[in-house]
């Protein structure tokens, strides 16, 4: 009786490869025009991305060209078309740009005695939540500064409060308002002991923690002997 043939590993292999052959023909047969379709999109999308990318970075390159010698009209006293320019910046820029374009336009505008643009124009930056929180912070601080005498006391402690923090970059400034603002309300044992805070901070700009020691003195809290301790 004859013997089957015997079935080696390499005959195996062939077959392995003959079929993963015509399995390969048959996807390209269905498929090949989707995947020629979807590398030539691939491909255009990474060009235009690409492309735009490079777009964006040669326009903020323009924008800040434009900002600096708007920055020098200014300096030299040409502010005539300023304004405008600053305006188109504010709407069109990158934020960074969009940002200095707004302060500077706040700046000028208490230049020219214009508080209720500057104030709403630090208001507009405080508010916008596509900028950046400094930005933004910075903005509030300088709004409410503006509006500390209109505006009542509690709206001012409200409005400071997540700023008035230890170690907060706008911890002196808001931390001075809000302690003002509270001797407003009669609160001043929490003012003084607030000042005697912003005294001891040494993270505080120097002229802040001056003005908030001799007004904690004057609130009856004397933080001399804490500071000397701090120099030692």
């Amino acid at each position: 009786m004859a013997q089957p043939p015997d079935i080696t590993e390499t005959f195996v292999r062939e077959v392995d490869e003959n079929l993963r052959h015509d399995q390969m023909q048959h996807f390209f047969k269905a498929y090949g025009s989707w995947l020629i379709a979807a590398v030539v999109l691939f491909l255009a999308a990474s060009g235009g991305f690409i492309w735009w990318k490079q777009h964006q970075v040669q326009q903020s390159q323009a924008q800040v060209e434009k900002l600096a010698q708007i920055y020098k009209d200014i300096g030299s006293g040409n502010t005539n078309q300023s304004p405008q320019q600053l305006d188109e910046l504010a709407k069109n820029g990158s934020k960074a740009v969009r940002a200095s374009a707004l302060f500077t336009r706040a700046a000028l505008a208490l230049q020219q005695n214009d508080v209720k643009l500057a104030t709403g124009t630090y208001k507009a930056i405080a508010d916008d939540d596509g900028l950046p929180d400094p930005y933004r912070h910075a903005a509030l601080i300088r709004q409410t500064a503006l509006e500390f005498d209109q505006i009542k006391p509690e709206e001012v402690v409200a409005r400071l409060q997540p700023l008035v923090k230890s170690g907060d970059p706008w911890f002196g400034s808001a931390g001075e308002m809000t302690a003002l603002a509270m001797i407003k309300q009669g609160r001043k044992q929490e003012a003084a002991q607030l000042f005697a805070a912003i005294a001891k901070d040494k993270s505080v700009p120097e002229t802040i923690r001056g003005r908030a020691t001799q007004l904690a003195s004057s609130l009856g809290v004397d933080v001399s002997a804490a500071l000397q301790t701090q120099a030692q």
